[in-house]
């Protein structure tokens, strides 16, 4: 039976049984930062089974594409684990519970998918005796097939809250697939008992006290691994051996240096890391250094590495994820919209590695030779760092190579060097203390405030709930910083890239400055400000203002971003998709999916093509429709929250652009007044950033621009028609001008290394010089230094020179005298040390700046001891 088959069956079953069947949530958790990445059938299902949203069905079925890492190491080892894998899944919100859950599983094993009882088993929590007797009296499975297992296999529970026991089923795959031990059963370690199916009753909840208390409301969460149930099916011991994933595994195969073919777990390897690779890019991941990014580098880089052990050449990841879109396109059309941009993503980052691969492992070994000679078995983590931080080596990945040699790697100290060296963290610190936070507002958990700011800026409300320092108050009063919730509000909170609404909230007895408004993580509108004047009580009724100026700047900038964004995709096409925004009253920031800068151009024609649409003047429409309805429209969107929302809110803007989006907006284009791009960047692996203003900060800026050039005009002794050629014929002369400098400098060069070419001495046959020359620069100080090695040829030389009272050090060694050891990084940095200063670089040539100026003679006579003693050490003196 074909994997496909075997999906189309399970979704047709269970919607014979009354489920509403939904796709596919994306890889990226929305709306949960508890979650790296999407790992399990029921992890966007969360909220229906905690109770903070009402599912649209109290039945539920899908097949939920997952990616997890913790059984990364195993994969290619066995036949089972997988970091990307298909869970199918069924779930009850409320609805039945264990015996319709069972009996169900039971008859599409049995009567769907025709697997053969007598290599069926079934496992169960030791303590479940429900179970038990719903499997032996009501199923009719012999007592001898049900196997109790304890609560680390068989009870799930993550911390406090709800909880409940498993019950499993097991497909015998022979003893073939077993590891040869008289004792393997289910619940071996061994790839003989494959779990195909495990259902989880969620039945109590494990209070601080460490009891467990009957929930009044039981839910269902089951999960069947569809690569799992093809192994099965089609008689294989390995899901590589499935015909989804053979043809990757051939592929590679086939690419591999023939006389390593027979390797078996790297070819496992590769082909396990393509499938995730292209689902995570496909859902808007970028390759980084940090959080979900870093899986996905993480899994292309091993990739890329365990393809080089098999000799395979050049960039080859790319053919691998277009052989991933060809075999799972027809189910998740994701992957044929996004093929092209999933095979640059892949490309780019390949090549980058491949650059770095080589050389890092060079240095690598040579760690690695030095530990052996001192007879060391951790690497420091500041090495691995270093690694990690200059040739982009995941920890894991050199932790992996080197614990192939019987050595491990120091991760607490790489954990250090990381803090210490990076900033990176800072915004995850954010999301995590909001995070941290979220239990201030359960009081608020039968609060629901309407938002009415689409219709209007100033509405009547009630005040619900205040806070101060995080605790409720009956009474707010003058001074006081507070969060405060209404019954309904004009107010946006942030979302969605748009700044939170600022204002007022006032009533007959005091008034609240609002300076933002935002949403908790279950999804209540704060207000946060403080109290300008008197005192607010609860109940009380307020009225509730928004600053109409800066809403309006807000939804300028708004409307603008869609604009750009349709313009960047006809500009260089259709792969350009919103990676983050922010939007402002006084500007607006767009990341996006692009391989390379922007040219002058390009930035023009985008910039033009948003203000055309500006003069235009387009009506710009709200249209509530079906998210099916929106798609054909070609509305532009992360599609999210498809499972829940009957009905999705899209915004037009003429003909010229469509995206769904919740955000606040101008009536026309027009009112947009002026569109200018103020900057262009990269801020990651294919990603760039636009920055622009609209309105009138657009214009201003625009005024500031003209002003500037009437200065330089005015200082040209030109008018503005002819600015561009006197501008050109000054640069022109400056060019010369500092050409001749140039050419002056060399020649008083010439003089000074005549002079100092007298003081060069001999150490056991190695020529040296160290000196005090007359030099305003570095690049002064070194074609001093390139005269002296162009009348020596073999020499190690260390100039010193005192600019704007502070020390500049420059030296060089010839490759010859490298050979013997002598090291210029290692003279400067110690020379340096002498004169309050630092520098760097490499054997051959180093440079270093100093404090001290008076220092500097003395330090300059230390190098030719320097230079003794390198020669010492290495052996040649």
């Amino acid at each position: 039976m074909q994997t496909s088959v075997i999906r189309e069956l399970f979704l047709d079953y269970f919607n014979s049984k009354d489920h509403l069947i939904v796709p596919s949530f994306p890889l990226i958790p929305q709306n949960d930062p508890t979650l790296l990445l999407i790992g399990a059938g029921m992890a966007p299902l969360k909220p229906y089974f905690t109770g903070e949203k009402k599912p649209p069905q109290p039945r539920m079925a899908n097949c939920q594409k997952c990616v997890r890492t913790p059984d990364i190491d195993r994969v290619g080892h066995t036949g089972r684990h997988a970091t990307f894998f298909e869970m199918l899944g069924n779930f009850s919100f409320g609805d039945y519970f264990k015996e319709e859950a069972i009996a169900w599983a039971w008859d599409l094993v049995l009567n769907g998918y025709h697997l053969p009882v007598d290599r069926l088993w079934v496992s169960i929590y030791l303590e479940d005796d429900e179970a038990f007797k719903i499997w032996n009296e009501r199923i009719g499975v012999p007592s001898e097939r049900i196997i109790r297992l304890g609560a680390e296999d068989n009870f799930w529970e993550i911390g406090l809250g709800p909880c409940g026991p498993c019950s499993e089923i097991y497909y015998d795959l022979g003893e073939q697939a077993g590891c040869g031990s008289p004792d393997c059963a289910v619940g071996c370690d061994c790839d003989r008992y494959l779990e195909i199916w495990n259902l989880v009753f969620t039945q109590f909840s494990r209070e601080a006290s460490g009891e467990l208390v009957e929930l009044k409301q039981k839910n269902i969460d089951t999960g069947a691994g569809l690569e799992r149930l093809a192994m099965a099916l089609q008689g294989v011991t390995s899901f590589y051996q499935t015909d989804q994933i053979k043809p990757l595994y051939s592929h590679f195969s086939g690419i591999a240096d023939p006389e390593r073919r027979n390797q078996e777990i790297p070819l496992r390897i590769v082909t396990e890391h393509s499938r995730g690779t292209a689902f995570l890019i496909a859902d808007g991941l970028i390759p980084s250094n940090e959080g979900r990014g870093y899986v996905l580098r993480r899994l292309l880089r091993r990739a890329v590495r365990y393809g080089k052990l098999l000799g395979i050449e050049g960039n080859f990841m790319a053919d691998a994820v277009s052989l991933v879109v060809e075999t799972m396109g027809s189910t998740y059309p994701e992957l044929h919209e996004r093929h092209d941009y999933i095979r640059q993503v892949v490309r780019l980052e390949e090549q980058k590695f491949q650059e770095t691969l080589a050389q890092g492992i060079e240095i690598l070994d040579g760690y690695l030779e030095k530990m052996r000679q001192q007879g060391e078995n951790v690497l420091p983590g500041d090495l691995a760092f270093k690694l990690y931080d200059t040739y982009g080596f995941p920890l894991d990945l050199t932790a992996e190579i080197i614990e192939e040699q019987g050595f491990e790697v120091a991760r607490e100290s790489f954990a250090s060097s990381l803090k210490i060296q990076q900033d990176r963290a800072r915004s995850a610190a954010r999301l995590s203390s909001r995070s941290d936070s979220a239990d201030q507002y359960t009081a608020a958990a039968n609060i629901t405030t309407i938002f009415t700011g689409y219709e209007t800026l100033e509405q009547e409300a009630k005040l619900l709930l205040a806070f101060v320092d995080g605790k409720t108050r009956m009474e707010i009063k003058l001074g006081e910083k507070v969060e405060v919730l209404l019954d309904q509000t004009p107010f946006y909170a942030e979302a969605g890239g748009q700044l939170g609404d600022t204002g007022s909230i006032e009533s007959s007895q005091g008034r609240i400055i609002v300076e933002n408004t935002f949403y908790t993580l279950t999804g209540h509108i704060v207000h946060q400000g403080r109290v300008a004047e008197g005192r607010l009580s609860l109940e009380e009724t307020v009225t509730a203002k928004v600053d109409s100026g800066r809403r309006q700047g807000i939804c300028r900038g708004h409307t603008a971003t869609h604009l750009l964004h349709r313009a960047l995709r006809l500009e260089l096409g259709n792969h350009v998709n919103q990676a983050g925004s922010l939007v402002a009253a006084d500007r607006l920031r767009f990341d996006f999916n692009h391989f390379s800068g922007l040219s002058r151009d390009q930035l023009e024609a985008i910039e033009a093509a948003v203000n055309k649409m500006v003069l235009a003047n387009a009506a710009v429409q709200v249209t509530e429709t079906s998210l099916e309805a929106a798609k054909q429209l070609g509305a532009t969107a992360i599609f999210t929250d498809k499972y829940e929302e009957k009905s999705v809110r899209m915004i037009s803007a003429g003909e010229y652009t469509r995206e769904l989006c919740g955000g606040t907006h101008v009536l026309a284009t027009g009112e947009i007044g002026l569109f200018k791009i103020v900057s262009e960047e990269g801020i990651g692996s294919g990603l760039r950033r636009i920055e622009a203003t609209v309105g009138m900060n657009a214009y201003r800026q625009t005024v500031d621009q003209e002003r500037l050039l009437e200065k330089l005009a005015l200082a040209l002794n030109t008018a503005g028609g002819h600015l561009e050629g006197k501008f050109d014929e000054h640069l022109t002369e400056y060019k010369l001008l500092q050409k001749t400098t140039q050419d002056l400098k060399k020649r008083l060069a010439g003089y000074e290394v005549k002079d100092l070419l007298s003081t060069v001495k001999d150490i056991d046959g190695a020529k040296m010089l160290s000196a005090m020359v007359s030099a305003d620069s570095f690049e002064s100080l070194r074609m001093v230094m390139d005269e002296v090695k162009s009348n020596l040829g073999s020499v190690a030389v260390v100039l010193g020179a005192i600019t704007d009272g502070k020390v500049i050090l420059v030296g060089s060694v010839t490759p010859d005298l490298v050979k013997r050891g002598i090291d210029a990084h290692k003279m400067i940095k110690e020379v340096a040390r002498q004169v309050d200063g630092g520098g760097g670089g490499k054997p051959e040539l180093a440079q270093a700046g100093g404090k001290e100026a008076t220092a500097l003679p003395a330090a300059l006579n230390t190098v030719e001891d320097l230079i003794r003693n390198q020669l010492k050490s290495a052996g040649n003196a």
